[in-house]
């Protein structure tokens, strides 16, 4: 998930002895998760609207290779971001439902910290790095 898209918020600082995933929290981590899904959808409609503007058709063929190995690339990272737009919009269901925050293995608490790094976590770091292990061994 790009980072960058909520560097501008500030981690939640968890005051002594407050309850995990309260209203304060479950506030901000919707706030950082519908920026996140705007801007998202901000930069597909400019890369809609850019390829729209700057279809050419070249002449050459490597020209145009170019453009349609670019589009191509530009298309594919477009999908990544529609398929995160969908995960962003289940975790909203999940903050609503009164569900996030919590492993959806095991059902430990999933951690701020964590949360902060990837809003739309649905593993602990624990079951998460189970599942990356299983994914390896099965690899092989």
């Amino acid at each position: 998930m790009p980072t960058e898209f909520h560097t501008h918020f500030k981690p939640y600082q968890p005051k002594k002895g407050e309850a995990y995933m309260n209203p304060k929290q479950l506030d901000h981590f919707r706030k950082i998760l519908k920026t996140l899904k705007d801007e998202l959808s901000q930069d597909i409609d400019r890369t809609v609207h850019t390829m729209q503007d700057e279809a050419t058709i070249f002449a050459d063929p490597n020209d145009r290779a170019s453009q349609e190995s670019d589009m191509a690339l530009e298309l594919r990272n477009r999908d990544r971001e529609r398929k995160l737009i969908k995960k962003i919009e289940e975790t909203i269901t999940k903050i609503d439902a009164g569900d996030y925050g919590y492993c959806d293995s095991c059902g430990v608490e999933i951690g701020l910290k964590r949360l902060e790094a990837r809003p739309t976590a649905t593993l602990c770091i624990d079951c998460k790095t189970l599942d990356e292990l299983r994914e390896r061994q099965v690899a092989k």
